[in-house]
């Protein structure tokens, strides 16, 4: 092979032939190939020469090796006020501030907070080696976009619940609305190198993104589930919210499942068919891929450890009221998605047949309260938990311990510590990262048992000889997992958690950033192979290989590539010094 002229070397049999070498264009298949390989080559040569790139990859930190990809510009509904001195809460600002933190990366979102002023004004406030900006979102849209279609349509319909599904026309002319402010907002930052959309608020946001003149890689992640076709049907507008999506250069998902529910939806309701993952719309390709979102498990073990001396007399007084029964723990967003309620009943059903063996520490963060759906299952629970202590308890033993209120990362891990079991039973769910703190926190030589719903993203990472999976719409089956986590031997215990730990070590929350951004950064486009075979050649030579990140710049490439001399081979090897306007 000539990797001057990416031509093959072919031997020739006549007599000239032992004399010299015929050079012949590669055929059509192999000079794709070729032309394959020589991108990723040049890509990989070019990336280490970008100014935006910076730093080195270290194996032992994924974000290191991340520091290279593109700066970024991360959006997504809701943005934490940055306090360094405060504790982490969990959720997703615990995923997503340390790559806004270490990468450079600009956090653009939500401050929670409504305004009459629609100017989409961004004011950037330092966040590590990135910077964060927290927009208040227009008062006229806001209830609509947030109350309306994101929580009451999208949710319940993203979460396989669709007779909880409500809204209006005006819901969804609102939903668009605040992507059309975001889009706005971002134009402001539109000299950054990629864009990273988080969750369902935001489905649209790449076709409004380029509707104001961003031409960047866009990313999208989802950290719900994606619905099965005929669940999404119900969602009003889905035909033109998922061609929307198809804006995006990249759709990463929790799970296989949510990867699949997708390509089916958009099979049966736009007619596309997919080829590994990859789906050619009118816009052009959109790669579709499964990103499970992990934790940092040493930076919990540490929690843990920590938390076990700093909350000392609180995990007393727990203990005391558990009048010498096991702990089991659940932390939940008071949500109808997370299946509390069949939780309690089950619970139920094991103080009735084994008083006293075991309590529940139930931790339910109240959530959207502004939604009266939500302060209603809340009364539900609420008069639940009431009911079954009042049958069960007594003076020396509380059946179950209820808080409302929120406990920091490092709190949760000693009392994940400290529980014998942990019950994660959504209904559906993204992927449910109690679980996988839960594993984290364990003592090695004297761990709990984790109860996780089937339907939960977590089950796709943990199988059933190390979780105990159950169908969360069966109290009974959740009650039977319950009682057999509480009286399992030690060594059986730990052959379970030991592989648990093992994937959440192998596969961490920087390992899935570094993966999405690594994969956005491919996005950047590359010029077709069509382009040079139809200059009449069939063969490109390498060093024009161009690295692009916007059409305008591939058709500059394409330009000066057409503007210079090329040199064809000849079958004497020979170089003349000619072009091809000669």
């Amino acid at each position: 092979m000539d990797r001057i002229n990416n031509t093959a070397l072919v031997e020739d049999s006549s007599p000239a032939g032992a004399l010299r070498a015929t050079w012949q264009p590669m055929q059509h298949a192999a000079f794709d190939q070729h032309l394959r390989e020589a991108a990723q080559h040049w890509m990989q040569e070019s990336r280490a020469d970008l100014s935006s790139h910076v730093g080195s990859a270290h194996q032992e930190d994924p974000l290191c090796e991340a520091e290279q990809q593109p700066k970024l510009i991360v959006i997504s509904n809701r943005v934490a006020a940055v306090d360094s001195k405060q504790p982490k809460t969990g959720g997703l600002a615990a995923a997503l501030e340390p790559i806004v933190a270490r990468l450079g990366a600009v956090w653009l979102g939500s401050s929670g907070e409504v305004s009459d002023d629609d100017a989409a004004t961004v004011q950037l406030v330092p966040c590590g080696e990135g910077h964060v900006s927290r927009l208040d979102l227009p008062s006229a849209h806001y209830p609509g976009f947030y109350r309306g279609f994101a929580n009451s349509t999208l949710w319940p319909a993203f979460h396989s619940l669709p007779d909880r599904i409500s809204g209006s026309p005006q819901h969804y002319d609102s939903y668009r609305e605040i992507n059309d402010f975001m889009a706005r907002a971002a134009f402001n930052l539109r000299d950054r190198d990629a864009f990273w959309v988080h969750d369902y608020h935001f489905l649209p946001l790449a076709d409004r993104l380029h509707r104001v003149g961003i031409d960047r890689p866009i990313g999208f992640f989802l950290h719900t589930p994606w619905p099965a076709p005929d669940t999404i049907e119900r969602v009003p507008n889905h035909r033109e919210l998922m061609k929307s999506m198809l804006e995006y250069d990249l759709l990463g998902f929790q799970t296989n499942r949510d990867v699949n529910n997708f390509l089916a939806g958009l099979r049966s309701h736009l007619g596309l068919e997919s080829k590994d993952g990859i789906v050619i719309s009118e816009r052009g390709r959109t790669r579709c891929q499964k990103f499970p979102i992990g934790i940092d498990p040493n930076q919990f073990a540490e929690y843990a450890a920590e938390s076990l001396a700093n909350q000392e007399e609180y995990i007393s007084s727990v203990q005391k009221k558990l009048g010498g029964a096991k702990l089991a723990i659940g932390v939940d967003r008071l949500d109808y998605s997370k299946g509390i309620e069949n939780r309690i009943k089950a619970f139920n059903q094991v103080f009735a047949a084994e008083p006293r063996s075991i309590s529940l520490l139930q931790i339910a963060i109240p959530s959207r309260s502004e939604i009266e759906e939500y302060r209603e299952y809340k009364r539900n629970v609420d008069s639940l938990v009431s009911q079954v202590n009042a049958e069960h308890g007594t003076d020396e033993w509380s059946p179950i311990l209820y808080e409302n209120d929120a406990f920091t990362q490092a709190q949760l891990a000693g009392l994940y510590r400290a529980a014998r079991v942990c019950v994660v039973t959504p209904l559906q769910d993204g992927m449910n990262l109690v679980a996988k703190e839960y594993v984290a926190a364990q003592d090695p030589n004297d761990p709990g048992v984790l109860v996780l719903s089937k339907f939960a993203g977590a089950a796709e990472d943990f199988n059933d000889d190390e979780a105990l999976l159950v169908d969360p719409n069966r109290p009974d089956e959740i009650t039977a997992a319950i009682s057999r986590a509480a009286n399992m031997p030690c060594e059986e215990r730990i052959q379970r958690w030991r592989p648990m730990k093992d994937k959440l070590e192998a596969y961490t929350v920087h390992d899935w950033a570094a993966d999405f951004v690594r994969e956005l950064d491919k996005s950047r486009i590359t010029a077709p192979a069509d382009h040079f075979r139809h200059l009449g050649l069939g063969w490109i030579n390498e060093a024009q290989m161009p690295s692009v990140r916007t059409a305008a710049e591939l058709d500059a490439s394409l330009k000066r590539a057409m503007d210079r001399h090329w040199v064809r081979p000849t079958t004497s090897g020979a170089m003349p010094n000619a072009s091809l306007d000669d």
